[in-house]
């Protein structure tokens, strides 16, 4: 006979956030995700929703990438 287990149920929040970088794309999600983990705990995934960007002489010179980040509560 098999046993049931209990059912796991988790309670996510999602926020927005941007980060920013000179040097690429990663670069902006990985400082935001870093920044965000100071003050947040049990972060699972985001989703990037824009990515801009400045050019300066015909050259990119800035990233900036706004994800949604999704955590599960306590």
């Amino acid at each position: 006979m098999r046993q049931s287990r209990p059912a796991v149920i988790e309670t996510a929040r999602t926020i927005e956030i941007t980060g920013s970088s000179t040097n690429t794309v990663e670069d902006a999600i990985n400082g935001a995700i870093a920044k965000a983990s100071k003050t947040l705990h049990n972060l699972r995934w985001f989703q990037v929703s824009e990515v801009r960007g400045a050019i300066e002489n015909n050259k990119v010179t800035h990233w900036q990438v706004t994800m949604k980040v999704g955590f599960t509560l306590d």
